[in-house]
């Protein structure tokens, strides 16, 4: 099965399951072979950032499988962040595409809020972010790591909304991300998650263990094929029409990621229970959480 889209506020279309480049993927020596391999897998949304200092890696995985998947069929994400003093979105954007070897990317966001907290810096950063759209160096623009007040402060004044909030969302943060789901909706903002994963492999042994093995045993047995934790955990996210940035240096694991579109779906019941799980702890694994979540 395709990867499924979504629609964003802008008229655009964004696959929902995208191959992260940054966390420990940045560090990956063999990384331009790993990404090749996730293009000839079935990954076409690919999920970079000038702060992961990669992106001459992922332009040349892109370049290099052209001829089996051309740059159209691909939908390249990057963000901003300073990485000097004097830069400013566009500029940083115009060394992005020098870097991946491309005209334009498709999503560009703004890394974290918490770079652009001096003087109003929030509403004049998204004002140079309207620019690079209608220049046509990105198709769409939105946010990373924001909370509300972010959000709320940005779209006060804006000629485009933010067409995706990427931050972390799994079981053991959802009663905190819920709030800033509901701002999302009434924007028509997409909601992006990274470290979907990190409840199972960052804090293993905790209450939503159980949980997702007994639905992965109903899920495996209903499919009559593997299926696998972390499959259960996509899952979840992509059923509340959440986009899903995942990682891996495997390619059976990159193989497994996209295979989630062919897994059943959860029932209601299961959805729950995976809740319920997660509002037993509350723990986040990222830095950048406590910014954009209140009281995790």
């Amino acid at each position: 099965m395709p990867i499924p889209t979504l629609s964003l506020n802008d008229g655009s279309q964004i696959p929902s399951l995208a191959f992260g480049t940054g966390t420990a993927f940045s560090r990956h020596q063999d990384a331009q072979t790993t990404l090749e391999s996730a293009i000839n897998i079935g990954f076409t949304h690919f999920d970079g950032a000038q702060r992961y200092k990669n992106e001459a890696t992922l332009g040349a995985a892109i370049k290099a499988s052209e001829s089996s998947v051309p740059r159209s069929e691909l939908f390249i994400t990057t963000k901003y962040a300073p990485l000097t003093p004097e830069e400013t979105a566009k500029t940083a954007l115009c060394k992005s595409l020098e870097k991946l070897g491309l005209e334009y990317v498709d999503m560009y966001l703004v890394h974290a809020p918490k770079d652009h907290m001096d003087g109003g810096g929030l509403k004049e950063v998204w004002k140079v972010m309207e620019e690079c759209k209608r220049e046509g160096l990105t198709r769409s623009i939105g946010v990373s790591n924001f909370g509300v007040e972010h959000i709320l402060e940005i779209v006060e004044g804006a000629q485009i909304l933010p067409a995706v909030n990427q931050l972390e969302i799994q079981p053991y943060v959802w009663d905190f991300v819920k709030p800033l789901i509901a701002v999302h909706k009434e924007h028509g903002i997409v909601t992006s998650s990274y470290g979907g994963l990190s409840a199972l492999f960052r804090a293993p042994g905790g209450p939503l263990d159980p949980v997702v093995e007994k639905i992965r045993a109903r899920l495996e047995d209903t499919r009559g094929k593997p299926v696998t934790s972390g499959q259960v955990l996509n899952k979840w996210l992509l059923q509340h029409d959440i986009l899903v940035v995942t990682t891996s240096t495997k390619v059976e694991r990159i193989g497994e990621y996209v295979d989630t579109c062919d897994v059943p779906e959860l029932t209601a019941e299961e959805m729950g229970l995976i809740e319920g799980a997660g509002a037993e702890r509350h723990q986040s694994f990222f830095k950048n959480t406590k910014y954009c979540l209140k009281g995790i």
